[in-house]
């Protein structure tokens, strides 16, 4: 018999946060390829939500590629089981844009993550990311994401943006965001923070007569909304927001 793939473990930085205990059994080669073809447009979403097909351990894994001024844009909910990963390593070509907009919520011990690496292997790439979490109970959220530039891909024009909220104390979400620049002629930007929900809106909300937990769903809408911004189709966009805030509105 073949022997098993060797786990990896929190010492490798993609894996720091993770609950690499659930990942014996998963075929962790099992990647997606997708191919976006010069010129082209391509565009995915992944919801991990409760369901009769969910697993305890949800595992995905898609490396991307995308051509000369093609666009490949994925969305993302991760708002059940037990541990839940989307990892993307992407591939830009010259002019080619990569956008995803990711959302982890959970509660209880779960952990949700997202990770990516974007690779910016031509001039004139640009891409942008933009990820929330919330969580609470004991929940993990997490997001690791590399930017790599390689040295001849000038006019690079990459950034990430993370935010986290934790609705309970014993919650907790971590953010690498994490830059390796080899070209001169770019533009990177990261940033990330964490913290708890404005007081003084939920206080300026209930003066206007909105109840506490309804001010609360709000301003996590609000929060939430921003990893969808990009998202053209209202509709998908409506689809996946109520993906999340399903989760949410059962921790309210």
């Amino acid at each position: 018999m073949p022997e098993a793939a060797e786990l990896p473990t929190r010492k490798e930085e993609a894996w720091r946060y993770s609950r690499v205990e659930r990942l014996q059994g998963e075929n962790l080669d099992d990647w997606r390829v997708i191919d976006v073809a010069a010129g082209e447009s391509f565009r995915d979403t992944l919801v991990i939500a409760d369901g009769a097909e969910t697993k305890p351990t949800e595992l995905h894994r898609w490396r991307v590629s995308v051509g000369e001024g093609a666009r490949c844009e994925i969305f993302a909910v991760l708002s059940s089981a037990e541990f839940a990963r989307l990892e993307i390593e992407v591939t830009l070509g010259k002019g080619a844009h990569f956008e995803l907009g990711g959302i982890t919520v959970g509660g209880r011990e779960t952990v949700r993550e997202i990770v990516t690496r974007t690779i910016h292997a031509e001039p004139d790439g640009t891409s942008n990311q933009t990820v929330r979490a919330v969580h609470w109970g004991h929940g993990t959220g997490n997001f690791l994401g590399n930017i790599d530039v390689v040295r001849h891909a000038q006019k690079t024009d990459a950034a990430q943006d993370f935010k986290g909220l934790l609705l309970e104390k014993g919650a907790s979400v971590n953010a690498v965001p994490q830059l390796e620049i080899f070209a001169d002629d770019v533009k990177c930007a990261h940033g990330a923070s964490v913290g708890q929900l404005d007081e003084t809106a939920r206080f300026y909300m209930a003066a206007r007569g909105l109840s506490p937990d309804l001010a609360r769903r709000l301003l996590v809408q609000a929060f939430l909304g921003d990893a969808l911004v990009s998202l053209e189709d209202e509709d998908l966009r409506e689809s996946l927001m109520a993906a999340a805030l399903d989760k949410v509105d059962k921790a309210l």
